[in-house]
């Protein structure tokens, strides 16, 4: 099967992965920072629950089950393919920098 670019998947995964990364360093900012550096992190905490929200409410909830199968599950997988290839790319590297 040959691959074919689709903007809305890539704009899809973007925006999920986005959110997600907004909503994750949003909420840690909020809980160990303090003063303004806590409103900034609730103000990135919401714009990363909105953001997606909206996407969802304008374009995914058009067809049943386009956000699941197509954005969602696919962008956990190539999260976690990377995860674990650069996990074990770092460990190659430092057991060749610790032999030597």
């Amino acid at each position: 099967m040959a691959f074919v670019w689709d903007w809305m998947i890539f704009l899809g995964v973007f925006i999920s992965l986005l959110g997600l990364t907004l909503i994750i360093l949003g909420l840690l900012t909020a809980y160990f920072g303090s003063g303004k550096t806590r409103a900034a992190g609730l103000i990135l905490a919401l714009v990363g629950f909105v953001i997606p929200f909206l996407m969802y409410l304008f374009v995914w909830s058009k067809k049943v089950g386009y956000f699941t199968n197509v954005i969602f599950l696919p962008s956990l997988m190539y999260i976690g393919a990377g995860i674990i290839g650069v996990a074990i790319g770092f460990a190659i590297f430092l057991g060749i920098i610790m032999k030597t």
